[in-house]
């Protein structure tokens, strides 16, 4: 069972979230809570993945984020929110969110990204893609730094990066490659740790800095 933990200052929220997961044979809905009880709550029932509401009126999300990825073994967490704007997207994505949801995302996708998150994949709404793909997370890091940070890794380490860039979760990727997902894990924390960041998607935007996801243009027949 992937236990999930749905943190919104909005009750209606939290008890509409809780019913469509739990339509899901394989997803349990531990505690719904509002933001003030969210890291007590953690500490308490261990959850695998953390629905977190950006904003709230009692504690603001990102605090919460902060707390949450301090601790051993921390939950996957991906933020909620209405708001589609750069600025959260980047605050949240650098400070270590696995995705970034809209509230209006459609309801019966929820369990499969529920499903993505728990094995080890990014999550972002169409929305949201769009403003990472456009550049708005790092841009502290250009071209040559991403080539230069890209030149750490072995072979394996760059196919599977190139994958993690595409969304695919560990066991997709494992099933790629042919290597089990243990071993993927494996090779995941080093790619994260050569290239100095805490989130697949900034690990995925040096990967596009750095060329390894743009295909290398066809060779032209009267140049060979």
């Amino acid at each position: 069972m992937i236990r999930v933990l749905v943190v919104d200052d909005e009750a209606l929220i939290r008890t509409g979230f809780m019913h469509i997961l739990e339509t899901a044979d394989d997803i349990e809905v531990v505690a719904a809570v509002p933001g003030g009880q969210a890291v007590r709550t953690v500490q308490e029932l261990r959850p695998d993945v953390v629905l977190l509401d950006i904003r709230m009126p009692d504690v603001d999300g990102l605090t919460i984020l902060a707390d949450l990825r301090r601790m051993p073994q921390a939950p996957v967490v991906a933020m909620l929110t209405t708001f589609d704007t750069d600025e959260y997207v980047a605050t949240a994505l650098r400070s270590g969110a696995a995705g970034f949801l809209l509230k209006d995302t459609d309801p019966e996708q929820l369990p499969h990204l529920v499903r993505t998150l728990a094995e080890g994949g990014t999550v972002l709404s169409s929305k949201v893609t769009r403003l990472v793909v456009g550049g708005y997370l790092d841009n502290s890091v250009r071209e040559p730094a991403a080539v230069r940070l890209t030149a750490r890794l072995t072979e394996r380490e760059r196919a599977v990066l190139v994958l993690m860039a595409e969304g695919l979760a560990n066991n997709e990727i494992g099933e790629r490659l042919h290597l089990s997902t243990g071993t993927i894990k494996g090779h995941v924390t080093n790619v994260l740790g050569k290239l100095r960041v805490g989130s697949r998607v900034q690990a995925a935007l040096i990967a596009e800095r750095a060329g390894l996801l743009t295909p290398a243009p066809a060779q032209d027949e009267g140049a060979r």
